[in-house]
C-alpha cells in the first residue's frame, strides 16, 4: 500500500470520532475507533415535555455552566420524586477545568441525542469522561453494570510478556487512584515491557464510592481484562462506578504520566515435585512467622492500648472500634492552617462544646470546613476516634462528608466538606427564616434526612447509631439537600446486631427514646424516634425543648398526640404553611407520632419511614402513646415513662441549643 493508504488508516480514526452517532441504537456500538459509547436503560420511560424531562435538561445543564467545581466530578440532583434525577458527570483526571465542561457539553448532547427513546435511566462513556443520570439513588455507591468492553485491534509482540507487566502496572496504579479523596480518584503512568512496548495505563473511580469499593470495582475490571482484551497492545472495561484503559502510545496528558517500576520476571519455575517440596518448606516457614508475629503484634498492641488508656483517662466502651488511621486521609497541619488564615476569627463559621468550625479554602480552590477541636473539648479521644473511623467509611449524599484528618502535637482538626447554608436549626426556628422555608423544601429536607437514617441502619458496610439526631445537626447545602453531621456519639453494630445496651448515655435531651435514657437501651429505633420528633418540629415549626402550650408547660409530642386524639392536627402546622399541602403535612405528623410511640416494638424502621415519605398508597397504622416529654427544675427536658428506673445510667447530654460545631455553613 502506498504512502496515501498509510495516511488513510492514519486519519480514518480520526474521522470516524467526528461522525456523530446515531439515534436508533439502544447501545453504543464500543468498538475501539468509535469516540462514543452509551447505554440507553429500558427500564422505564419518561413524558417528553414533561417535568422528568425538565429537570433533567436543567440538570445537565448546570454540570456545564458551574464554574466553581474544578475537580472534574460533579453529582447533583433536581426535582421531588417521583420526578427527581440524580445525574453523575466524571471527566478523565488529567482534564482541565475548561476542557472538563466542553467536553461534558458534547457528552450530554451525544447521551440526549442517543437516548431518544426518554428512559428514566442512561450512560454516555466517552475517551474524556462519563455522564450518567437516573431516577433512582446512585450516589455513593459502587455499580457494576452496564459494563462495556473495548478491545485494542493489534496484538502484543509478547503477549505473555506484556501481560506480566501489565496486571502490576494496573495494580499499583488501582492502589494510588482508590486511596485519593473525595474530589479525585484517578491515577496514570506507563511501564515498559523487556524488549517490547511501553505501556501507557489510566484508572479512575466516581470519587463518591469510598476507598474499599473504588478498588474493589477496579480490580475487577482488571480480572475482566484476560476475557475481553487478552493479549491485545490496548484495551478499556467501561463501569459506571469506575473505568480503566491502556495504550501503547500515550492518549492522556503528559503532566499526569509516572513511571512506574516493574521488577523484571523472576526465572524459570523448578520442576513440579522440586517446587511442591520447596513450595511445603515455604508454607511451614510463612505459617510459624505468621503465627509468631501474631502474638507479639497482639501482646504489644495490648500494651500499647492499656498505657494509651491509663495515661489519657480514656475510658473506652465494650466492643468499641478502634480508629485505624489512614495515610491517604491525613491533612498537613500547616496546609489547613493556610487555608483558614489560621484559624482567623474572619474564617470562623461557628462553635461549640468540643470547639469550633473555620471556612478554608485549599490552594486547589476546593473550599473547605475544619473543625478544630479545643484542647480542653468535651469529646475525648474515644469521640474523635468514632468521628474519623465511621465517616471514614460512610460515602451518602444526606451524610456530610468527612475529607480527612490532622494530628499535630495536642491539635486534632477534622476536614469536612463545605456545606454552604446553615443548619436546619437555623432555617426552622429562626424568627425570620422559618417563613421563607415552604413545605416542598421541608418535605425534601424531612425525605433526605430519612435516607440517610436508612444509609446509616441498613445500606452501609456498617451498621450506625447516631444517637444525637437533632435540627442542628442537620446541615443544608445550597439546593436545600440535608446533610446528617456530627457523629461524634454515634455507636457502630455488627451488621447483624440489631440492638445494645450502654451505661453512658449521651444525646439531646427531648431527642431521646425513653428506653434508651432511662435503661441504655440502644437501637436503630432510638434513631427512629429522634427523626419523629425531627419531623414534628419541621411540620409545626416549634422546637422541642422550648415548646410551651397551656399553663401544664405541655411538651411538643403531647400537644400533637392530643391534637390527634381530639381530629384537631391542624393546630399542630406551622401557620406559615399554605392550606394546600394540608394533606402531606398531615400525613407527615402521622409518620412522626408513628416513629416517637413509647413502645419499641410499634416504631417502623428506618426503611418503612422512607417507603411511607415516598409513596402515599402505603396505609399508616394507627399509633400509640408517645413518649411523653416534660420540663424538670433544672431547664432540661426528661422524659416520662410508666416503667419504673431499674439503673442510673451515667449520662452525658447536649444541651437542646443551636449548637455550631459541626455547622460549616456561609455566614
Amino acid at each position: 500500500m502506498g504512502s496515501s493508504g498509510s495516511l488513510l488508516i492514519f486519519i480514518f480514526p480520526i474521522l470516524f470520532n467526528l461522525i456523530p452517532p446515531t439515534a436508533s441504537q439502544n447501545d453504543g456500538i464500543c468498538t475501539y475507533n468509535a469516540y462514543y459509547c452509551w447505554k440507553c436503560s429500558d427500564t422505564g420511560t419518561y413524558t417528553p415535555g414533561g417535568m422528568y424531562q425538565k429537570n433533567l435538561n436543567s440538570l445537565l445543564s448546570s454540570f456545564t455552566t458551574n464554574t466553581e467545581i474544578s475537580s472534574g466530578f460533579y453529582n447533583f440532583s433536581k426535582g421531588r420524586d417521583p420526578n427527581k434525577v440524580n445525574a453523575i458527570a466524571l471527566c478523565r483526571g488529567d482534564l482541565s477545568q475548561d476542557a472538563c465542561r466542553t467536553r461534558l457539553k458534547d457528552s450530554i448532547n451525544a447521551l440526549l441525542q442517543n437516548c431518544s427513546t426518554h428512559p428514566k435511566e442512561a450512560i454516555m462513556w466517552t475517551g474524556h469522561g462519563m455522564v450518567r443520570y437516573s431516577n433512582n439513588l446512585i450516589f455513593g455507591i459502587e455499580k457494576e453494570d452496564p459494563i462495556k468492553f473495548v478491545p485494542g485491534p493489534n496484538p502484543a509482540k509478547d503477549p505473555a510478556q506484556f501481560d506480566l507487566v501489565l496486571k502490576p502496572l494496573l495494580s499499583r496504579l488501582i492502589e494510588k487512584a482508590a486511596s485519593g479523596d473525595s474530589t479525585k480518584k484517578f491515577a496514570a503512568g506507563h511501564a515498559t515491557v523487556p524488549g517490547g512496548e511501553t505501556i501507557y495505563a489510566l484508572v479512575q473511580c466516581t470519587p463518591d464510592i469510598n476507598e474499599l469499593n473504588c478498588s474493589h470495582c477496579l480490580t475487577e475490571a482488571v480480572e475482566d481484562i484476560s476475557a475481553c482484551c487478552g493479549g491485545k497492545k490496548g484495551g478499556r472495561v467501561l463501569k459506571p462506578s469506575c473505568n480503566l484503559r491502556y495504550e501503547v502510545s500515550l492518549f492522556y496528558l503528559s503532566t499526569a504520566d509516572l513511571p512506574v517500576n516493574i521488577p523484571p520476571p523472576g526465572p524459570a519455575a523448578p520442576a513440579p515435585k522440586e517446587a511442591a517440596k520447596k513450595s511445603n518448606t515455604k508454607v511451614i516457614i510463612i505459617i510459624v512467622v505468621v503465627v509468631v508475629l501474631i502474638a507479639f503484634v497482639t501482646i504489644l498492641s495490648s500494651i500499647c492500648v492499656y498505657l494509651t488508656v491509663k495515661k489519657r483517662g480514656v475510658k473506652l466502651e465494650d466492643n468499641s472500634d478502634e480508629i485505624s488511621f489512614v495515610e491517604s486521609f491525613k491533612y498537613d497541619f500547616d496546609t489547613i492552617r493556610s487555608a483558614t488564615d489560621d484559624f482567623s476569627d474572619a474564617n470562623k463559621l461557628g462553635s461549640g462544646g468540643f470547639g469550633a468550625v473555620y471556612k478554608g479554602r485549599l490552594q486547589n480552590g476546593q473550599l473547605i470546613a475544619v473543625k478544630r477541636l479545643a484542647k480542653n473539648s468535651e469529646q475525648g479521644d474515644r469521640e474523635f476516634s468514632n468521628e474519623v473511623m465511621l465517616l471514614a467509611q460512610l460515602q451518602h449524599r444526606n451524610l456530610v462528608r468527612l475529607l480527612g484528618f490532622c494530628l499535630k502535637a495536642e491539635e486534632r482538626l477534622l476536614i469536612y466538606e463545605y456545606v454552604a447554608n446553615q443548619s436546619l436549626d437555623h432555617f426552622i426556628f429562626g424568627p425570620n427564616n422559618h417563613m421563607h422555608l415552604d413545605w416542598e423544601t421541608r418535605y425534601k429536607i424531612i425525605g433526605g434526612i430519612a435516607r440517610g437514617i436508612l444509609y446509616l441502619h441498613e445500606d452501609s458496610r456498617v451498621r450506625i447509631i447516631h444517637r444525637d439526631l437533632k435540627a442542628s445537626n442537620i446541615l443544608l447545602d445550597e439546593d436545600m439537600n440535608p446533610k446528617i453531621a456530627d457523629f461524634g456519639m454515634a455507636r457502630l453494630f455488627a451488621i447483624d446486631q440489631t440492638q445494645g445496651n450502654t451505661k453512658a448515655i449521651v444525646g439531646t435531651y427531648g431527642y431521646m427514646a425513653p428506653e434508651y435514657l432511662h435503661h441504655g437501651n440502644l437501637s436503630v429505633k432510638t434513631d427512629v424516634f429522634s427523626f419523629g420528633v425531627l419531623i414534628l418540629e419541621i411540620v409545626s415549626g416549634k422546637k422541642i425543648g422550648r415548646f410551651r402550650h397551656s399553663e401544664n408547660g405541655e411538651s411538643l409530642l403531647s400537644y400533637a398526640w392530643r391534637n390527634w386524639r381530639e381530629s384537631t392536627i391542624s393546630n399542630v402546622i406551622d401557620p406559615m404553611l399554605t392550606t394546600s399541602s394540608r394533606i402531606e403535612t398531615t400525613r407527615c405528623i402521622h409518620i412522626g407520632l408513628l416513629c416517637v410511640q413509647e413502645n419499641v416494638v410499634n416504631r417502623p424502621t428506618s426503611a418503612s419511614v422512607v417507603s411511607m415519605l415516598n409513596s402515599h398508597s402505603v396505609t399508616l397504622s394507627v399509633p400509640s402513646k408517645p413518649g411523653f416529654h416534660v420540663q424538670n427544675n433544672s431547664g432540661l427536658t426528661l422524659v416520662e415513662s410508666e416503667e419504673s428506673e431499674s439503673r442510673t445510667p451515667s449520662v452525658y447530654v447536649s444541651k437542646n441549643e443551636p449548637s455550631n460545631i459541626t455547622e460549616p455553613y456561609a455566614r
